[in-house]
């Protein structure tokens, strides 16, 4: 089975090979054959005015790929691409953060269905963001506010406290990513007025509150999950000076296995993902139990969890897409 594969991502010209997800994913589609295209999301097109079956298009390119640094691609001549003529499987691979701009992406790929493929499914990444679609399971997490108002906030510490809980909370935007802008707060609350400002400021939607774990200093398992069954986890440290364990922001990673809590996770979030068509998603867990977000936009981790465990979760991962195009 040949596939055309068109990848809408981020430039390539960007990415870092040697940890880069969406790379791997490329690498491995190739190795079995299939024809990669690459288009940014901005360019994508929907023309409704022939017909009553509107035609989707993106502007974009044949590429081959290799982990060469510095010579990672070869691109191809540019041209308009129907999305169902021209394309097998759409990859939807390009980095938040979860605006306007991607919720349409997926409202306008949405109209590919039963005709073209798309992983994950835009429907699902668009009712499932990382850190909403987690409330759903929040008997797995630790106790969860998301609010803007910051006397809501503060009488949601003073409960933590009195509730045994630690004092310091962890302030981080709902739609964010990567462990950018999340925050400290200590217990004495001194700098949450302008955390809580900033916040308001920087952001339309509320924001997300929950008690500091100690337990991050030990790490944050990142657990990846292929159409619903585990393919491999590894644990990230937070760096020097540092409590995000985020490897984009210097945590660093080793290997490591599940606690019987974390199984008891990963099967109940099973059969939801593979209804959902949610083929490819990480979810974090701190203290091995706590889980703290299902990532579905464009999850990260496969590089290092193929390295420590000898795995390749790529594979599983086009297995998994292969399985659903041949059903369509």
């Amino acid at each position: 089975m040949t596939l055309r594969i068109a990848v809408q991502m981020d430039p390539l010209e960007s990415i870092n090979i040697a940890g880069d997800s969406s790379f791997a994913l490329m690498l491995s589609a190739q190795e079995r054959g299939h024809r990669l295209f690459h288009y940014d999301v901005r360019t994508l097109a929907y023309d409704a005015s022939q017909g009553a079956v509107g035609r989707l298009t993106c502007w974009g390119a044949p590429v081959t790929v290799q982990r060469v640094e510095g010579a990672h691609f070869t691109r191809g001549e540019y041209r308009l691409i129907d999305l169902v003529d021209d394309i097998d499987v759409v990859l939807m691979r390009q980095d938040p953060p979860f605006d306007l701009g991607y919720i349409t992406a997926t409202h306008l790929l949405e109209r590919l269905a039963g005709q073209t493929l798309v992983v994950n499914d835009p429907v699902s990444v668009r009712n499932a963001p990382e850190k909403v679609f987690v409330l759903d399971y929040a008997r797995f997490m630790p106790p969860t506010f998301i609010a803007r108002r910051i006397e809501d906030v503060k009488l949601f510490q003073q409960r933590m406290v009195e509730g045994g809980m630690p004092g310091d909370l962890v302030v981080k935007p709902l739609h964010g990513n990567g462990g950018k802008a999340v925050f400290r707060v200590p217990a004495d609350g001194s700098n949450l007025g302008a955390l809580v400002e900033m916040f308001q400021n920087a952001w339309v939607e509320p924001f997300m509150v929950q008690p500091f774990l100690p337990d991050v200093a030990e790490g944050d398992k990142r657990i990846v999950l292929v159409d619903g069954e585990f393919a491999g986890a590894i644990n990230r440290k937070p760096g020097e000076g540092e409590f995000r364990s985020n490897l984009a922001v210097g945590g660093s990673a080793e290997a490591c296995g599940l606690t019987s809590a974390e199984e008891e996770i990963c099967a109940s979030l099973a059969p939801e993902l593979k209804a959902r068509g949610l083929v490819f998603v990480g979810i974090d867990v701190i203290g091995g139990k706590w889980l703290t977000e299902i990532n579905v936009t464009s999850p990260t981790g496969i590089v290092a969890i193929d390295k420590f465990n000898g795995t390749d979760t790529s594979a599983k991962i086009w297995d998994a897409i292969e399985v659903r195009h041949a059903a369509m």
